[in-house]
């Protein structure tokens, strides 16, 4: 199914079709970033793990925003760091996202104000939990291995994830910091050189 089907009812433009890799030159760095990307195995995953948790009747109406589209938004709003509001709204006026997208084809509209509203984005990023993004996480590895961008000794894994912007805790900053407070402490205490266990 083409993902145009998927917009019909935001890309209803009457003017004559955009064919958008034209418009994107092979070296421009968003095009070369989606280029990266197992969209395929991604999408199928997303679809499966919302399928399971999230068995729904048949909608009517208008159909919903294709899954390609709605991955592709939420990855490039982390790349760019952008705002749910800023990257729909450059899906609207930027080409290379369109393209990023899997959008390959649009008649716009001027009247149109969004092709994706910000809500349906934040929709869409509350229904990844950690079992999908580990899953998703490891077929880009696997893509990314196949095609020989990076090698198995590249890949570091990190077995004690700290929070963005909180300080590192590893092996090595434990130790000195057991080492520190043992130079400080009194030896008459033989428990005193252990780290204490943070609440």
């Amino acid at each position: 199914m083409r993902l145009l089907r998927h917009l019909q009812h935001w890309l209803t433009g009457q003017g004559l079709s955009i064919a958008v890799a034209d418009f994107v030159p092979e070296p421009h760095p968003v095009r070369q970033w989606a280029d990266t990307f197992p969209w395929a195995a991604l999408v199928a995953a997303v679809d499966r793990s919302f399928a399971q948790r999230f068995p729904t009747s048949r909608a009517r109406g208008r159909a919903a925003v294709s899954t390609r589209v709605l991955l592709a938004l939420e990855l490039l709003k982390q790349e760019l760091h952008c705002s749910d509001e800023q990257i729909c709204s450059q899906l609207r006026t930027d080409l290379a996202v369109m393209y990023a997208c899997g959008i390959r084809e649009v008649q716009v509209d001027r009247s149109q104000g969004h092709f994706v509203l910000p809500e349906v984005l934040a929709q869409f990023r509350s229904r990844i939990d950690a079992a999908l993004m580990d899953e998703l996480l490891a077929l880009q590895a696997a893509a990314a291995m196949d095609t020989g961008l990076v090698s198995p000794a590249h890949l570091v894994v990190d077995t004690f994830p700290s929070e963005q912007g909180s300080p590192r805790v590893n092996d090595a900053a434990t130790l000195y910091k057991a080492k520190k407070k043992s130079s400080r402490s009194s030896p008459t205490s033989p428990t005193s050189a252990l780290p204490r266990a943070r609440r």
